[in-house]
């Protein structure tokens, strides 16, 4: 399985459904160690990131920054996503995740060239993780999304080094993502608002960990979709 265009807007769109629907649990998450926002911001992102995606599929095309992209393959399309993120989203989450979606749209190849199998796109999402360790300087163990993403990948690179194709290794990702969701309940915030309030900040899990579960799922679900034919 490659990674085409049909693939990169189905895995965004499962991630704005994702949101849709988790938006309250996202935003309560947040309530207890952040700004409360995460949930909401999230889904504003989405919500316009589906309006240009409506464009891209043949709708009135909008003026301004947020005109799309013309069609450049599944690298455009990401890259479009993040810009949206980036425009559209307020406190961090909109430039991490809007960084992360530019970084993993700039690493596909362009139109012309071979697409990403799984382990390009395994590279693709290893420098989406890097472009939010070089905007947030977040290493694991300081309890945000890093904590989500970093077994993420790892899983995804062993199930792609064992053989597994794009879906098994997304299905491994996802399991990796949600257990570095959880594994950020007992940790102490190091970085953002939840830093500040010191060890009053164990015993909740992380808001933009959760939120990069989710991700990570949406792109399980997609290519377990792709993969039957869906």
């Amino acid at each position: 399985m490659d990674v085409d265009t049909r693939l990169a807007e189905d895995w965004v769109r499962a991630i704005a459904a994702a949101v849709e629907r988790e938006h309250e649990h996202l935003t309560e998450l947040d309530s207890a160690i952040g700004d409360g926002d995460h949930g909401s911001n999230l889904r504003r992102g989405f919500t316009a990131v589906l309006a240009v995606l409506a464009v891209l599929d043949g709708a009135d095309s909008p003026s301004g920054p947020d005109a799309p992209a013309p069609d450049g393959g599944p690298g455009a399309l990401l890259t479009r996503t993040g810009t949206t993120l980036i425009s559209k989203v307020g406190g961090a989450s909109g430039p991490l995740y809007g960084k992360a979606f530019r970084a993993i749209g700039a690493a596909l190849p362009p139109p012309g060239q071979p697409p990403a199998d799984a382990a390009g796109l395994g590279e693709a999402l290893a420098a989406g993780l890097r472009a939010v360790q070089d905007l947030g300087r977040a290493v694991p163990g300081d309890k945000t999304l890093v904590d989500a993403w970093t077994p993420a990948l790892d899983a995804y690179r062993e199930a792609v080094a064992a053989g597994a194709g794009l879906p098994e290794a997304a299905a491994a990702a996802a399991g990796g993502a949600e257990r570095g969701a959880l594994d950020t309940v007992p940790l102490q915030a190091r970085k953002g608002r939840a830093s500040y309030l010191g060890p009053r900040s164990v015993g909740h899990q992380d808001p933009g960990a959760r939120s990069t579960a989710l991700l990570f799922r949406a792109l399980a679900e997609t290519t377990a979709a792709r993969a039957a034919g869906k």
